[in-house]
């Protein structure tokens, strides 16, 4: 089996990271609030990956936020300039780590959730419902159904012999990552070669290679693999909402790329950047997004990947225990 060049590719950088370290910052910084505030912004400045693309004016950010520190303020003081600042890129890769505190970017605010699971459990899958790993599966009107809630769950591939043996001879299969926020994109591999029926170019990453605005590397396409495993060979429709978030928008684009794919919900929540870590000299901790990658039309993924088909469910539904866009996808296999 190949090996996942995404995951190669971060761990190559974390090397060159920690390799380059002292060509960045003093092997002793002094920690005080403004020594922390300004290693915080250096380290961004020089390799967070989308300030163009995202069109954030990083020197008009420092004038904005570095007026407020200084060194008598207390630590969650500190805390709430740093949030906030960091905030300003809208990257929920982005964050903050303190004992005290997480800092985090609410990247679907106001959006639908456009899911509950327990309406699923209930009304669609009572009488067919297995957990087979962490995936729970069952069989809709002759149609598969899977939720992978967590790409931080694994999938064997004993997991996935059990259940494309189990969908054999059905309509169609739904595959189900609302609310999977993500976690190993192997996972998604995993399972979207049990898709493929043939190499296929998914996406292109470039990564931040140095301090410049327009320092990256060449670009690296990644492909999806086939293997010797068994296939599902059945249409499939993927089922996303807003928190389908970082390795499930990965895995989002990597279905988009195959045939008889379609997506049905709404776009992603992005997260499309490889996020990588630093530490202050106050011991806390921040990640930031070190790549871009687009789809092999050119197009971003870091805000998300839009659906081809665009459905909501309404609060009405919802408490109903309906979910309209699992009905659209069975009956779409009908």
């Amino acid at each position: 089996m190949k090996k996942n060049l995404l995951i190669y590719c971060v761990a190559m950088l974390t090397f060159l990271m920690v390799a380059c370290e002292d060509a960045f910052f003093d092997e002793d910084p002094v920690n005080t609030p403004v020594n922390n505030f300004e290693i915080l912004w250096q380290r961004m400045d020089e390799r967070y990956s989308f300030f163009e693309y995202k069109k954030v004016d990083w020197d008009s950010v420092y004038a904005v936020y570095r007026p407020q520190v200084n060194n008598e303020m207390t630590a969650q003081e500190l805390f709430d300039v740093m949030e906030a600042m960091l905030n300003t890129l809208r990257d929920a890769h982005v964050n903050l780590r303190a004992d005290f505190d997480i800092s985090f970017y609410d990247y679907y605010n106001d959006a639908p959730r456009n899911f509950f699971f327990h309406n699923i459990e209930d009304n669609y899958l009572r009488e067919s419902l297995r957990i087979t790993g962490r995936m729970w599966n069952g069989i809709i009107d002759s149609v598969g159904y899977i939720r992978y809630p967590s790409f931080q769950m694994p999938i064997t591939e004993e997991d996935l012999d059990f259940v494309v043996e189990r969908f054999k001879g059905l309509k169609g299969l739904i595959i189900d990552i609302r609310d999977n926020e993500g976690g190993d994109p192997l996972y998604g591999f995993r399972l979207a070669r049990r898709i493929a029926t043939e190499r296929t170019h998914i996406y292109t990453t470039i990564y931040k290679s140095g301090p410049d605005r327009d320092d990256f590397t060449a670009p690296s396409e990644a492909f999806l693999d086939t293997n010797d495993e068994e296939k599902f060979n059945l249409p499939v429709i993927l089922l996303t909402n807003r928190v389908t978030y970082s390795a499930g928008t990965f895995f989002t684009a990597m279905l988009k790329a195959l045939p008889d794919v379609t997506i049905v919900g709404d776009t992603t929540g992005g997260g499309g950047g490889v996020p990588l870590g630093w530490e202050l000299p106050n011991g806390w901790h921040f990640n930031y997004s070190n790549s871009i990658t687009s789809l092999p039309d050119g197009f971003i993924i870091e805000d998300g990947i839009p659906p081809d088909v665009q459905m909501d469910i309404s609060n009405t539904d919802l408490l109903e225990g309906r979910d309209t866009i699992l009905e659209y996808a069975v009956d779409s296999f009908q």
